[in-house]
């Protein structure tokens, strides 16, 4: 009989009240890739899917039932949210690892919190914490596990406790082929539960799904704990037979593709296009990428081609300055370009923004609220620059973070560093530009209808006088904090 693990993570949806409102929940893709390589390692594995739970306490069920060998609690790497290192989430591992150290079992964690703060989870009651990129380092561990007795030291990438305090062994090169690893265990998930959510609130099912992994890019705020600065992309063929498999199995119609960075690697986008057509699939997909790699030729037009309907780029700010300042490697010219040539496509733009880097004064700020009036992008992510450890940024403020080192949740939006301007002034800010924006969308929208307004909501009617009346407010308020600053 093969022996048995239940494999689980920290993100609950429910604890993070901005994404459980936006009722667009993916399923743990990092969890799964690991219950894959479980089975490989002779594991019979049952998985508790925390996204959709409302709390620790359920996992207790499932323990009860299964009575396995193993509890490993291992976070979905490609869920940006989990790289915030959410106080919520680590909570929430805590007393995963409270509760499976009651049944006497091995407790394994992989994370990037975990990574960063190993001490506090060996001392929380897990035995091993796995150090950056997971796959390979808890396939060696659980097969060793599985035979009894063994020595740790051996295992690259692994920390524990020993005898004389804590052991961190060296670290483990990450896997550059990731097309060697199993598809992940989507048949451990509970679909229907994420479908009627996807299909009560937008009509569409979605997907997550990772071509790459890893961002070469030194952006001084960007951490890196599980992949380090490499790039390592899977096949064209491999992700497009995956995408084939998700699309009849379960009925998915769009994908998130998760990658930090998408279709980096010379021609792999054109390719991607040409085995879609081929395979003649129908879907749609967002992504993340850069400026200065969609304004590259026959980038946008391939996109187009194959499915994309919206496109994340970092924007950040519109000033050169602050942009410099964040070691971003490109220009605000980049990005107009970018957003100009993916509106003639026909594809939809997302801006990331983030207010308050060290540096950033009223000027710097105006130049951003200039860029979205100029570009109008169609949806924005509006946050506060938020320091992860092991970054440049972080060593620059981590005096000031004392009291509060990480956010509670993804819509804190806590300053945690001594800015420009008060933590209430950006708060602020970040209500204002998103109703700079809707106003304008709005407005656009009904000119646009003009002859045809039976399609015109009555929500959007009335988004007009409420934004009218909120964005004066919304500068009074501005005013008011920042000379309060």
């Amino acid at each position: 009989m093969n022996p048995k693990a239940v494999i689980t993570h920290s993100y609950f949806y429910h604890f993070d009240p901005k994404q459980w409102k936006g009722k667009r929940p993916y399923p743990p893709l990092g969890t799964l890739y690991a219950a894959a390589v479980m089975r490989d390692a002779g594991y019979d594995v049952a998985l508790f899917d925390t996204c959709l739970a409302d709390g620790p306490a359920a996992i207790i069920p499932i323990l009860e039932k299964e009575k396995p060998s193993l509890l490993v609690i291992y976070d979905d790497g490609f869920n940006y949210l989990t790289k915030m290192c959410l106080t919520n989430m680590r909570e929430a591992a805590f007393e995963l690892i409270r509760i499976g150290a009651g049944y006497k079992f091995k407790i394994i964690v992989c994370s990037s919190d975990a990574t960063d703060h190993c001490r506090e989870y060996l001392e929380k009651g897990a035995d091993y914490v796995i150090l950056g990129e997971g796959e390979e380092t808890l396939k060696e561990l659980v097969s060793f596990i599985g035979k009894g007795n063994f020595n740790p030291d051996g295992i690259k990438g692994l920390a524990f406790s020993a005898d004389n305090g804590i052991k961190r062994n060296p670290p483990r090169p990450v896997i550059t082929n990731p097309d060697t690893l199993p598809f992940p265990a989507w048949d451990l998930v509970d679909m229907n539960r994420y479908r009627e959510i996807w299909m009560k609130y937008h009509g569409y099912f979605s997907l997550n799904i990772a071509t790459t992994r890893g961002c070469p890019y030194h952006w001084n705020w960007c951490a890196k704990p599980i992949y380090g600065y490499s790039y390592h992309s899977r096949s064209p063929e491999r992700v497009v037979e995956e995408i084939k498999y998700l699309v009849n199995a379960f009925g998915a119609d769009h994908f998130w593709i998760c990658d930090d960075i998408f279709g980096l690697t010379p021609g792999w986008v054109h390719r991607f296009r040409v085995l879609t057509e081929k395979n003649e699939l129908k879907f749609r997909y967002t992504i993340q990428s850069r400026a200065d790699l969609i304004i590259r030729e026959g980038i946008v037009e391939d996109l187009a081609a194959s499915g994309a309907e919206t496109v994340w780029i970092g924007a950040e700010s519109g000033s050169q300055k602050v942009l410099d300042a964040m070691d971003k490697g490109q220009t605000v010219q980049q990005i107009a370009a970018a957003r100009r040539k993916m509106k003639e496509a026909g594809i939809k733009t997302g801006f990331f923004l983030q207010f308050g880097y060290p540096g950033e004064e009223e000027e710097d700020i105006r130049k951003t609220l200039d860029m979205l009036k100029e570009l109008e992008p169609d949806d924005i992510g509006v946050s506060v620059s938020y320091p992860l450890p092991g970054t440049g940024f972080y060593e620059n403020v981590k005096a000031d973070l004392e009291k509060k080192a990480n956010w509670s949740d993804s819509d804190d939006l806590s300053l945690m560093y001594k800015g420009t301007f008060s933590p209430g002034y950006y708060r602020r800010l970040h209500r204002y530009v998103h109703h700079t924006l809707r106003k304008r969308q709005n407005l656009r929208k009904i000119l646009s209808f003009a002859g045809n307004r039976k399609n015109i909501t009555l929500k959007t009617w009335l988004s007009i006088p409420y934004y009218s009346f909120m964005i004066p407010l919304d500068r009074l308020w501005l005013m008011i904090l920042k000379r309060m600053s």
